[in-house]
């Protein structure tokens, strides 16, 4: 069974990355939902990024708001792809620092960055992440596609009548 661990630096980022659960369960992917703060909780931070791969987590979708140090600390800990989505919070600069501090790691470090607030993304490709070796979640992302394309041509359809 495949499994993604979710995890954000408060409570307050559950809205953005609830959207990331919801299309990971629609594809019937497992996921492991905790609150990790760089700031506040770093021995939990370090426990987690050292050990999720030995509970059956194959990828991390970590989310995290102003200096977002979450996703990138994950990264060097952990030996699983790790997605970041950077939250746009009460106490950021219109986001751009979230972005900023997830996007720009240093070599050896790699953290893959989706859009501000782009959980629902960063969801997608774990589980693309997970297809690649899991047919059955490959043949949901097929599946998804094509209603994504059948959506569009019924639009289009839709505007010429």
């Amino acid at each position: 069974m495949s499994k993604v661990g979710i995890i954000m630096g408060s409570t307050s980022d559950m809205p953005v990355m609830q959207e990331a659960i919801d299309i990971l369960k629609s594809f019937d992917v497992e996921v492991e939902v905790d609150i990790v703060s760089a700031h506040r909780t770093p021995d939990k931070l370090f426990d987690y990024g050292k050990n999720a791969h030995t509970r059956g987590i194959n990828v991390i979708i970590a989310g995290a708001g102003g200096a977002a140090h979450l996703p990138g600390m994950i990264a060097s800990l952990s030996p699983l792809p790790v997605i970041g989505v950077p939250v746009k919070s009460s106490n950021s600069i219109d986001g751009w620092d979230s972005v900023l501090s997830i996007l720009q790691m240093p070599g050896g470090v790699p953290v893959a960055t989706v859009a501000l607030n782009g959980a629902k993304n960063a969801g997608i490709l774990a589980a693309q992440i997970l297809g690649s070796s899991n047919q059955d979640v490959l043949q949901k992302i097929v599946d998804y596609k094509e209603d994504l394309k059948q959506k569009v041509i019924e639009g289009a359809k839709s505007i010429k009548k």
